[in-house]
């Protein structure tokens, strides 16, 4: 009898425990289904979708499905700072009838997805490249073999989606303040540099589609920026013959703006570090429309929660539902 007793509540809990851990699962390929039903299922082609000169534009160009935290934050923060604008994250590891398995490995795209003006869809790159001038490049490249793909890859799909379609692409290491007032902008980096990991023209803007005759003209995929900072740049020096830039006020470049440097680069990539140092009152970033982040750099550093670092102080007020739900949790591990 007690026997019977025992077996009888081993399978009780067991049952329960299994219902139990099984919810997130549900709720994961519910957040999941709604997405590759209601966005993703959609053909890019689709105005429906993609309204232009008004989107917002991210994307992760390796297969992983699960962001890292920074580029959380650049979704968030970007869906914060433009509520009346749509945000679309591209993820290239997606597909159309992607099934989730495991709830506990996929954080990010339950959170973005409970976002209202946040559309999370597949990345095709044949198909955002298809009608323009790295079409041909795209059908011939063979990425097993390009060093940089990832880079290259990211760097071809901004030129192409917002000459397509108009708005503002920015990289998953930005990190949005306030909203960009201009509409059809790059920005200095630094002395010698235009940085393309922010910029936004109106739809079929020609100097999209000249960046993109160069980039397939004169590919040198090796070479690390080749095809993104370095290509803007020659590309305003030859379309406004600028060489050198000074940063420090906001120019005028034939019919769009050349943003100075503290628009969003008041850190640069040299002194990346004082993102992760105690937080200075004093910066205030009150020029600044956005922070760039410099991923490449920091990318084996984690934010330690109670560090009161500037990168912390970021995420708590900028995206503040990332800290809560995926910083919090990892930092007590």
């Amino acid at each position: 009898m007690k026997l019977w007793i025992k077996c009888s509540l081993f399978i009780f809990f067991f049952i329960s425990s299994t219902f139990f851990w099984m919810q997130p699962l549900k709720t994961v390929h519910k957040f999941m289904h709604k997405q590759l039903t209601s966005n993703v299922s959609k053909p890019l082609s689709s105005d429906v979708i993609i309204k232009s000169n008004t989107g917002i534009f991210l994307a992760e160009t390796s297969e992983k499905l699960e962001p890292s935290p920074l580029a959380v934050c650049a979704v968030e923060s970007a869906s914060q700072t433009y509520p009346d604008r749509t945000i679309y994250f591209f993820m290239k590891g997606l597909t159309k009838n992607m099934t989730i398995t495991k709830s506990s490995f996929y954080k990010a795209i339950p959170l973005l997805s409970s976002m209202e003006n946040v559309n999370i869809l597949p990345l095709d790159l044949e198909e955002v490249f298809q009608d323009t001038p790295l079409y041909p490049w795209y059908q011939k490249v063979n990425p097993a073999k390009e060093q940089y793909w990832t880079c290259v890859s990211s760097e071809g799909f901004r030129l192409a989606v917002i000459w397509k379609y108009g708005g503002m692409y920015m990289d998953t290491d930005i990190i949005s303040l306030r909203p960009v007032q201009e509409i059809d902008f790059l920005a200095v980096q630094g002395y010698k540099i235009v940085n393309s990991a922010i910029l936004g023209f109106q739809k079929h803007h020609q100097f999209l589609w000249d960046c993109m005759e160069d980039f397939v003209k004169n590919y040198r995929g090796e070479i690390r920026g080749h095809q993104g900072p370095g290509l803007v740049t020659r590309m305003i020096k030859r379309h406004c013959g600028m060489t050198v830039f000074k940063g420090t006020e906001d120019i005028i470049c034939g019919d769009f703006s050349i943003l100075k440097t503290q628009r969003f680069y008041p850190v640069p990539y040299q002194t990346w570090e004082r993102y992760f140092q105690v937080w200075n009152p004093k910066d205030s970033f009150n020029n600044s429309y956005a922070l760039h982040l410099w991923n490449f750099m920091n990318k084996n550093r984690k934010i330690i929660v109670g560090s009161n670092s500037l990168i912390e102080n970021l995420f708590m007020k900028r995206c503040p539902r990332t800290y809560e739900l995926i910083i919090k949790p990892t930092s007590r591990k």
